[in-house]
């Protein structure tokens, strides 16, 4: 089984539309800290160390989609769990499930997440530009 974290994220009015539903892209928000989340959990420095030191920006986002499955509103506390589904050559699959706890212990599913994501550092020839490496194997070893 693949390493999972746990990232929570407690809704707040302001994360909802105006029926009171959370607003849709406030998931990708929650998905995409919960990926950095990830990283940190499993030991990796955070981004803004680890461009001082090797030149790796970051994971940015390549694809993401979403499925939603019920609806979650203001004062409830979601659980976002965060693995690595698949590790290629420059880019990583993490999958997220967002569920909330039920009074009787279960968990209801809102959502499920997939976001493919590359390491990358910036392009010697172009600095603007952005370039994706091979998945750094220690990054991987902490991660797995």
């Amino acid at each position: 089984m693949p390493r999972t974290t746990i990232w929570t994220v407690e809704v707040a009015f302001g994360d909802c539309d105006p029926a009171g539903i959370v607003f849709f892209p406030n998931f990708s928000r929650w998905m995409d800290t919960a990926s950095l989340s990830f990283f940190m959990q499993c030991g990796v420095p955070p981004w803004r160390e680890l461009v001082k030191t090797r030149g790796i920006v970051g994971t940015p986002l390549l694809e993401i989609s979403t499925k939603f499955l019920m609806a979650a509103t203001y004062g409830e506390t979601l659980t976002i769990s965060t693995h690595v589904d698949e590790w290629r050559t420059k880019v990583i699959v993490q999958q997220h499930r967002i569920t909330r706890a039920r009074a009787d212990g279960g968990h209801d599913l809102i959502c499920e997440g997939r976001e493919v994501r590359a390491f990358v550092v910036r392009d010697a020839a172009n600095p603007d530009r952005l370039r994706a490496i091979p998945v750094p194997e220690d990054i991987r070893a902490l991660c797995e």
